[in-house]
C-alpha cells in the first residue's frame, strides 16, 4: 500500500497525518477550524485518497498556523506515500464546475515546488475563516509535496464556491496524478529516470 503517517509538532500547532494514495476517499479530519475541515474533506473524498488529519494549534491567535502546518504535513506525507513515483500517470488536470465557480487545476508530481494560485477570492472572510488562508494552505502542499501546481479562477462570485471549487479541482487531478498508469506500471515517468 503506498501509505504514510506524519507527525509534525512546533511551539505553535501539534499535527499528525495518515494518508493512503489507494483508498476511496474515506476522511477523519479534525483541525478545529470548520470551514477548513470541510475543505480537507473535499481534497479526501474527491482525491480518493484516504485521510486522517488531528491538528492542534493557537487557534487563540487566528487559524493561520494550523492550516499552513497541516499543508505541510499533508505535502510530507503525500511525498512519502508516492516513494520513488514508479509507474505513476505523474500529471493531472481539472476544470471543475461549482454553481457560479469553475476553477481549473493542473499539476505535477515533479519533485519541483512551485505554486502560481490565481483564486482572487472576492471576500475576506468565510464566515470566520480568511480566505487569504486557501492559498497558504496551497503553498505549504505544493512546496512540502513537491508538486508544480497551478489553480486559476475562471468564473466564480462567491467566496465559498471558488474556495470549494479549488480544492475540488485540486482533489481531481492529484487522483489522476498519482493513479497507476497500466501502460507504464514499472517505469519512472521521466526522461531522466527520477523524480
Amino acid at each position: 500500500m503506498r501509505s504514510a503517517s506524519i507527525s509534525r509538532k512546533t511551539a505553535e500547532t501539534d499535527i499528525s497525518v495518515e494518508l493512503n494514495l489507494d483508498g476511496t476517499g474515506r476522511y477523519d479530519n479534525q483541525t478545529g477550524v470548520g470551514f477548513f475541515d470541510h475543505m480537507l474533506d473535499q481534497l479526501s473524498r474527491h482525491s480518493l485518497i484516504d485521510m486522517k488529519i488531528r491538528a492542534t494549534g493557537d487557534l487563540h491567535i487566528d487559524d493561520h498556523h494550523t492550516v499552513e502546518d497541516t499543508g505541510i504535513a499533508i505535502g510530507q506525507a503525500l511525498r512519502e506515500a508516492l516513494g520513488d513515483k514508479k509507474g505513476i500517470r505523474r500529471y493531472g488536470e481539472c476544470h471543475l464546475a461549482m454553481d457560479d465557480a469553475q476553477v481549473r487545476c493542473a499539476l505535477d508530481l515533479s519533485a519541483r515546488p512551485y505554486l502560481i494560485c490565481n483564486l482572487d477570492l472576492p471576500t475576506a472572510k468565510i464566515g470566520t475563516f480568511d480566505t487569504e488562508l486557501v492559498r497558504e494552505f496551497f503553498q505549504a502542499l505544493a512546496t512540502h509535496g513537491g508538486i508544480t501546481l497551478h489553480i486559476d479562477r475562471l468564473h466564480g462570485f462567491n467566496s465559498h464556491h471558488i474556495a470549494e471549487a479549488a480544492f475540488k479541482a485540486v482533489a481531481r487531478a492529484l487522483r489522476i496524478a498519482v493513479e497507476t498508469d497500466p501502460r507504464k506500471a514499472d517505469a519512472i515517468p521521466s526522461t531522466k529516470g527520477a523524480l
